[in-house]
């Protein structure tokens, strides 16, 4: 199924109208994702990569762990004629350990569900532990991979109208990219990609996000493991605090030769320029700039 869909449109431009033009849109559908047949979860997503979807979204609610807690994953097609959208069914290793009634979509992620910022901190951590991970990135590689990003958003060119997230290894080597409507199902379908691949927990590994960092993103990142994020955007106040609670490194507005750390600066190898100076723990926010370069262009 396309990820794309071409589309005929009025184009407005200078108080008159130009005319027809053709135009190209991200594809969005409701995907259902049940567990052993019940219903849990609709999603509104890209189609494409669903069953790392499936996946992903069950290791950021703690329904799974590993590819161990899987049984299999199937996609439910719906009939010729019948309504868009597709459903996946994914059966569990051990059933019985899951209490379903209490697997909601908003289990970590809903802003109106009353939930003070430190208890949803807290729920966090008791499903994940801290990340300990002691691996160190240097600042010119962090700051490199929007570039990198940015080459690989083949649907994004097209429509202007997905997010991204891609997941490197400490060197800066492209593992996997994965586009869509929702920055929330891009970052489920990459880290669902992991875990079916047996690569989770991801330690020793950077995600990169096209868009901001909420609480939501980093809470998704903690449960695979991945112990630096990166956005090209800005975080959230409570992304940023989780992220000092969880042992995660957090840096945003990675554009260029600069960058802004919120927390966990000391895996950041600093450049031979000029940077911020972090505290022991790594928590206060530092500002980096990557040295100039002694090369000259035409």
């Amino acid at each position: 199924m396309s990820d794309t869909r071409a589309i005929r449109l009025l184009r407005y431009e200078d108080g008159r109208v130009l005319g027809e033009r053709d135009d190209v849109l991200a594809v969005e559908e409701p995907l259902e994702i049940r567990v052993e047949g019940r219903s849990i979860a609709v999603v509104m997503r890209t189609p494409g990569h669903d069953r790392e979807l499936a996946a992903g979204f069950l290791l950021a609610e703690g329904v799974i762990k590993s590819a161990k807690d899987l049984f299999d994953i199937t996609t439910c097609v719906p009939p010729a004629g019948g309504e868009k959208g597709h459903a996946v069914d994914v059966a569990l290793a051990r059933p019985g350990a899951v209490d379903l009634d209490k697997l909601t979509r908003h289990v970590f992620t809903s802003s109106s569900c009353g939930i003070c910022s430190q208890t949803s901190i807290e729920a966090v951590l008791r499903v994940r532990k801290r990340l300990t991970d002691r691996m160190r990135i240097e600042a010119a590689i962090l700051l490199a991979l929007p570039a990198q990003l940015a080459e690989r958003q083949t649907a994004f060119q097209t429509t202007g109208g997905l997010h991204a997230c891609a997941l490197f290894d400490r060197t800066g080597k492209l593992l996997a990219l994965r586009e869509d409507v929702g920055r929330h199902n891009a970052l489920d379908k990459l880290t669902g990609w992991a875990l079916l691949e047996k690569r989770t927990p991801l330690r020793g590994h950077v995600v990169l996000l096209s868009g901001r960092t909420s609480f939501e993103m980093m809470q998704k990142a903690h449960a695979a493991g991945i112990p630096v994020v990166a956005s090209i955007s800005a975080p959230s106040s409570l992304a940023v605090e989780l992220a000092r609670a969880s042992g995660q490194t957090l840096a945003g507005f990675v554009r260029g030769r600069s960058m802004n750390l919120y927390a966990g600066a000391q895996r950041i190898g600093k450049p031979a320029g000029r940077a911020g100076r972090a505290d022991a723990a790594g928590t206060h926010p530092t500002s980096i700039r990557k040295a100039p370069s002694s090369r000259r262009t035409a």
